[in-house]
């Protein structure tokens, strides 16, 4: 059995949802590595740190208190003792956490975290970067993709069950810019792995993703695919 997949792509790709399902099919960890960003900057904002102060940045990168629990069935994030879970998940987070990702003390602070996070393997993580830099030797390497009209048409459903007062032409927008920072980076860009099983999503269902990795895991098919 695979003891690291990673699986990376951007937002509304669906690669949260089938990674969720891929780790409970696989009885592996999942590993949300973009929810660890998203604390990053939650406390960023709650402190008030101006990005630019580099040395702030750090200290809340080291200072951070990061743990997953499996409740009810969900995956929830926690500081500490208080559940993020929620918080994390905004408009202004999205953007917030796409800039402190870019900056180099984050990253590599994190990069560490998620491979101890990791331990030993058995892992399923999901990001933007997890198969070209914190795990490339990764067992199994996804990207995810789908047609940007289908990815903001996901994000824009996801967001009105939360219910967020949202338009599609307010999300579409959002994602065009939230896709140009975190492809254009000059750290870590939004690229798939040289190694990575490239699946467009566009036209699938999330069973049915799930379905094709497990079918390439299964059959131990490491090469490149494009399906």
């Amino acid at each position: 059995m695979a003891k690291i997949i990673t699986i990376d792509g951007p937002a509304g790709s669906g690669k949260s949802t089938v990674s969720r399902l891929l780790a409970v099919r696989l009885k592996l960890l999942y590993l949300d590595t973009g929810a660890m960003y998203r604390a990053v900057a939650l406390q960023a904002k709650r402190e008030r740190v101006d990005l630019k102060d580099r040395e702030k940045i750090s200290r809340i990168c080291r200072d951070l208190d990061l743990h997953f629990e499996t409740l009810d069935g969900a995956t929830r994030l926690f500081l500490g003792t208080e559940d993020i879970s929620a918080a994390i998940r905004s408009p202004e987070m999205d953007m917030l956490s796409s800039a402190i990702s870019a900056l180099k003390e984050v990253r590599e602070a994190m990069t560490l975290l998620q491979r101890k996070m990791a331990g030993h393997g058995r892992v399923v993580a999901e990001g933007r970067d997890m198969g070209t830099v914190v795990f490339p030797d990764a067992d199994y390497k996804f990207f995810v993709n789908a047609d940007p009209g289908v990815r903001a048409g996901r994000r824009y459903r996801e967001r009105l069950g939360r219910g967020e007062p949202v338009s599609l032409g307010e999300v579409e927008k959002e994602l065009r810019k939230r896709d140009e920072q975190d492809m254009t980076r000059a750290l870590a860009p939004l690229v798939p792995a040289k190694d990575a099983v490239l699946l467009d999503t566009t036209t699938l269902t999330v069973e049915e993703v799930v379905e094709k990795m497990v079918g390439i895991i299964e059959r131990g098919d490491k090469k490149t695919l494009k399906e």
